[in-house]
Order: structure tokens, then sequence, then C-alpha cells
């Protein structure tokens, strides 16, 4: 245990003072041996680690953010390469490296805590042994032995023996039901943390190796802490605690105020968006003016989800601006606009067109033209009759042979043989 605390002596030594700091001031409030300053000061150095860490954590947003956009290329490349496994890494690796993007980006705050959370946990067995550690000296040693978090000693464990947990002034079921209240309360934060993640902030339609890390990761975090947990004494329980409980509220504000695009947490947020515009007849706020302005520059490229919050917008007469801002445009509703147009006739199947044409309103029509032709013939006629004799011979002469069947227009003249 020495040899491994020398080698955590340059995050324990830190540590250990961030705690004496913090002790110094909720020791004021609650005694200097009391569990609550003992474990208000934990607390407060996760909120203060948690703090640190979020430009991890937005770094850890934008990765899930490329992993979503580059989801469509990693499905083509999953059903071009589906033979073959080897060709199919290689090509997902040469995509990663191409956009910039690591998978591995959703661990950062977690490995980032990692050095913390070691030295925290030596700190507190130092304790439990009653060795001097960093900045805690003897006085403050005997004044952490004594301190208990609703009868379970700081420094005690799940699995310590009776014996143990006498010698810090403590029973040992005080000290197991405690430890596996926490357990199960930690463990259960980590689970659905993750399930908020995969159920609301993630688009599920398309399956890729991302995703099915993300909801591996939803079964087997809970289950590690689950079974790690009864080797953590209560102080580093109480910071697992707090740091997951963080962890899901940070969550929560993302997924309700940056959602992933074609998740339902965007949907979601599209909605209230339209509903306070509808309300206002504006966008209001700079984050909600930033997600329009992103809308409306991706243009065709437009997800499901915000090609119905633009059509939203046009349902109310409002147009989507670059700038993220919305006005009143010459939108007409839905459904609105086609009377004006200009409605062309079907066009009818022959068959369709014969059975139609015995309607009676056909008939009519056909003894309308019935009757013009007939109109036109007696013109005809009449005009014939007021041409010369010889006209009307050969009209005559050309009725005849065509009522004795021979060939009506000029005939051609026999074969001198034949006359």
């Amino acid at each position: 245990m020495d040899t491994i605390a020398s080698l955590f002596s340059f995050i324990t030594t830190p540590v250990s003072w961030i705690i004496v700091q913090f002790h110094k001031v909720y020791g004021a409030i609650f005694g200097d041996d009391s569990g609550w300053a003992w474990g208000l000061s934990i607390v407060s150095l996760v909120v203060l680690i948690r703090i640190c860490l979020i430009p991890l954590f937005v770094k850890q947003i934008k990765s899930t953010r490329n992993m979503q956009v580059l989801q469509p290329k990693m499905k083509a490349i999953q059903e071009r390469y589906k033979n073959d496994k080897q060709r199919q890494s290689e090509e997902m690796m040469k995509l990663y490296k191409e956009t910039g993007t690591n998978p591995l980006s959703s661990c950062l705050p977690i490995l980032a805590q990692s050095p913390f959370f070691f030295a925290l946990y030596h700190v507190l067995s130092s304790i439990a042994s009653g060795k001097k550690i960093g900045a805690i000296d003897q006085q403050l040693l005997d004044s952490a032995r004594e301190a208990h978090i609703f009868g379970a000693p700081l420094a005690a464990k799940f699995m310590d023996s009776a014996a143990k947990v006498e010698s810090l002034n403590a029973s040992l079921t005080d000290v197991r039901i405690v430890t596996a209240l926490m357990i199960v309360l930690m463990s259960a934060s980590q689970f659905f943390t993750q399930r908020q993640l995969m159920t609301k902030n993630v688009d599920l339609t398309v399956k890729t190796p991302y995703m099915q890390q993300q909801k591996m990761l939803m079964y087997i975090f809970p289950v590690i802490f689950a079974v790690m947990g009864v080797n953590f004494p209560v102080g580093v329980l109480v910071y697992w605690l707090t740091t997951n409980v963080w962890t899901m509220g940070q969550q929560m504000y993302v997924i309700n105020q940056n959602p992933t695009p074609g998740s339902k947490a965007q949907d979601a947020y599209l909605q209230r968006v339209l509903k306070r515009v509808e309300s206002s007849g504006q966008v209001r706020g700079r984050t909600q003016r930033r997600t329009v302005k992103a809308i409306v520059a991706k243009g065709p490229d437009r997800n499901d989800i915000e090609r119905k919050f633009i059509t939203g917008l046009s349902k109310l007469g409002l147009v989507a601006q670059e700038d993220g801002t919305v006005k009143k445009g010459e939108v007409l509703p839905e459904g609105e606009g086609s009377a004006h147009k200009r409605q062309q006739p079907k066009r009818q199947t022959k068959a369709k067109r014969q059975t139609t044409g015995h309607t009676p309103a056909s008939s009519s029509a056909k003894d309308e033209s019935a009757a013009d032709s007939k109109t036109s013939l007696e013109k005809r006629d009449a005009s014939q009759d007021d041409k010369p004799t010889s006209a009307g011979k050969s009209a005559s002469g050309s009725s005849r042979q065509a009522k004795s069947g021979q060939r009506k227009g000029p005939q051609r003249p026999k074969h001198p043989s034949k006359k």
C-alpha cells in the first residue's frame, strides 16, 4: 500500500489539501468531527473537479455529434463490407482519422477523474489504517476517524470484518446497510444516465458500432460499480454517487438544450421552440437562435424533424432567417393556394371514353354535332346549285360512278388493243 501511495503522491497531496480546506469551512458550521463536515468536503471536491472537467465534457459532446453525422457513412461502409469484417474495421478507422473523430471521447470525463478517484481512495484507506497522508496530520486523522455518515464511518467498507468496524466505533449492520444503499443508488444513477442518452438523445434508426458500444456500456458500467462498490470505503461511495448525480443532471441539461440531431430529444426541443415562437412571434434566447440558424444552414440536408419544424413555422406565416430569427413571409398555410391553380382534367383511357360515350350528355353532344354537319351539307348543296350546269353535270356523273361501284376520280385510259 505504501508503494502504491507513493506512486500517487503527486495527486494525493493536492486532493488531501483540498479536502482539508473544505473541512475548515464546514467544520465551523457542523463541527470538526461531524460526518456532515467531512462528507460535504468530499462532495465539494467532486463539484470542483467536475467544474474543471467541463471543457472535456464539451469535447465529448462535439465528438458525439460528429459520430451522429458520420452514421450514414458508417452504415454505408457496413453494408459494403458486410462480409469482410477486417476491411470494415479498416475503413471505419480511416473515416475516424479523416474527420478527426474519436469514438472513445465519451470516456474522457471518466478517464480524467480516475487519478482523483484513486487519490481519494488512498487518502480514505490511510485514514482507516490510522496513517497520516498528504495534508492530513494526526489531529485531522483522529477527527476523520470519528466522522460517521448515517452511522457508517467514512473509511469503512462493506467487506470489512466486525472487529475492524468496531475499531472505528460503529456496528457492522449499520455499515453494510449504508454501503449497500449507496451502491444501489450509484449503479442506478449510472444506468439511468446511460439509458437516458440511448433512448432520447441518439438516433436509433441507424445501427453502427458506436451505437452498439454505448448500448453495451449501459449495462456493463452499473455491474462494474456494483461489483467494485463492496470494496470502496464510504467516503469513496459518497464521491462516486455525487459524480454520477452530477453527470445525470449535466446530461439532462444537454438533452433539453442541445439535443442530438435526429433524436427524440430534438423533436421535443423544436416543438417547445415552435410553441414559444407561436406565442411571442420571435425566437427568444441565444441558444434557440443558434439552433434555428444551424437548421437554416443545412438547407436540403435537414432531417425529418427539422423539416417538420420549418413546416410548422410556415403554417404560422413565418420564415426562418440565416441569423436564426424569424419574420413574416408570404407563405400560405398548407392546403391554401391550391384553389388558385388551374385544375387540368385527367386523361381517360380508351375503354372509359367508349363507356362514357353512351351517356345522355354525350348523346346530346352527338346530336348537336349531327345537326351542325347537316346544316353545313345544306349550305354546300345550295352553293353547288348556284354553280354552272357543267359543274352540276360533273357532280352528277361522279355520283353515278360512285353508285355503280366504279372508282372515283380520273380514270386511266384503256389500252389501244382493247378498244
